[in-house]
């Protein structure tokens, strides 16, 4: 792993700690309670890209969300800025996160599969 690889695990490990933080000071009950599944940053740590979980809202309070966190984003930025001393912070691009349905359905096609092969 090189030099700028740490960095930027480190920089994706720091942002996942902030970011719930920042979400947890804002007024919309919608966006403080996310919780934050990964954090990538492109190669030079000016991008990030939050996923988020998206358990317990509908289609359409998850459109409202991302709606909301893209006018927020720069407050975001600017918490991380502020918290860590950094001089940047990557700009976020926020999305919610599916695989944990996509594993979920596996897993019970899985099941289906085995079922099926004991009855055999």
């Amino acid at each position: 792993m090189t030099q700028e690889e740490i960095k930027r695990h480190r920089v994706e490990s720091v942002l996942k700690e902030i970011i719930p933080e920042a979400l947890s000071t804002l007024d919309d009950a919608r966006i403080n309670a996310l919780l934050v599944t990964d954090v990538v940053c492109s190669k030079g740590r000016s991008d990030a890209k939050v996923y988020l979980e998206p358990s317990y809202l509908s289609e359409d309070e998850q459109n409202e969300a991302l709606k909301q966190l893209r006018k927020v984003s720069g407050y975001i930025q600017s918490h991380c800025k502020q918290t860590e001393g950094w001089f940047k912070a990557p700009r976020m691009t926020f999305e919610f996160d599916h695989q944990l349905e996509k594993i979920s359905h596996i897993e019970t096609l899985f099941k289906k599969i085995g079922g099926q092969k004991d009855e055999s």
